[in-house]
């Protein structure tokens, strides 16, 4: 089987491939102080959990944004796994052109995202990711990778207004309020997040539309996704395991290549 990781700021998500069927996944909070060793305990209690043995684990892919987790990471898949991954990055074949000034720019998780959603429904995408950041990916009609919005996501918007206004509580983001009009500070406050981000997405996307000159499908994914959706006028779809099948596609992009064989030049 495949395991595949994506790294994020804030959460980690994992997968279990066989073949192209998704067998299983996770998310856990991503810790930058974990060790190799307390990796290896995480994840043996993962599989543990769903029956899952780490000698069925043939191959790994990786797509990270925090450095220092991906040295732990691949330590543990060395020391544990003993596996060489696969690690999205500078050199790696996507199969999409990415037109981006610096390309090295552009997190993994995105242009993983973007690969992902394009496989999946061949056409002009805005893919929409709710992550440490929100981020605003759009792919073109050809599959290619024009560039993008990164905004501050949902949680560290609500993370500065909880330590900021000193009198307000911390709240849970469970479900849209009973009205707009709240009459009660939660209550309020779950309006303003959700409302709030909710006009956000459909504001930049619209202003997107509106300078490409054409229509796209929207695509949403990450861990709040369909609370915010729900109220989106613009999102048209949320695929929660966008990143997940970027990896396995990705990877599989990669094996390939290196199974084609090298032709002899003649002497």
């Amino acid at each position: 089987m495949l395991l595949v990781m994506d790294i994020g700021n804030t959460n980690t998500v994992l997968g279990l491939f066989r073949d192209t069927e998704l067998v299983t996944h996770w998310r856990v909070r991503t810790e930058q102080e974990m060790t190799a060793d307390e990796y290896d305990i995480l994840m043996h209690n993962l599989f543990s959990a769903r029956n899952v043995s780490f000698q069925e684990v043939a191959h790994m892919a990786i797509s990270c944004v925090v450095p220092p987790m991906l040295g732990t990471v691949l330590d543990f898949s060395r020391r544990y796994l003993k596996l060489e991954p696969l690690v999205v990055g500078p050199g790696i074949r996507t199969g999409m052109p990415i037109f981006y000034d610096n390309p090295k720019e552009v997190g993994a998780d995105r242009i993983v995202n973007a690969v992902a959603a394009y496989e999946r429904y061949k056409t002009a995408l805005i893919v929409v990711d709710f992550g440490t950041a929100t981020t605003f990916d759009y792919v073109s009609p050809r599959g290619e990778y024009l560039g993008g919005v990164i905004s501050p996501g949902v949680m560290i918007s609500c993370e500065a207004l909880f330590q900021k206004a000193s009198k307000l509580p911390k709240v849970e983001i469970l479900a849209k309020p009973k009205s707009i009009l709240a009459k009660d500070t939660i209550s309020a406050m779950n309006a303003g997040i959700i409302y709030g981000y909710a006009g956000l997405v459909d504001g930049i996307v619209r202003r997107i539309k509106k300078e490409l000159g054409l229509d796209a499908m929207v695509v949403a994914t990450g861990g709040l996704a369909r609370v915010i959706a729900d109220e989106s006028g613009e999102i048209q779809l949320v695929d929660d395991s966008l990143t997940l099948e970027g990896l396995q596609i990705i990877f599989e992009r990669n094996r390939s290549e290196e199974k084609k064989p090298t032709r002899r030049r003649r002497s």
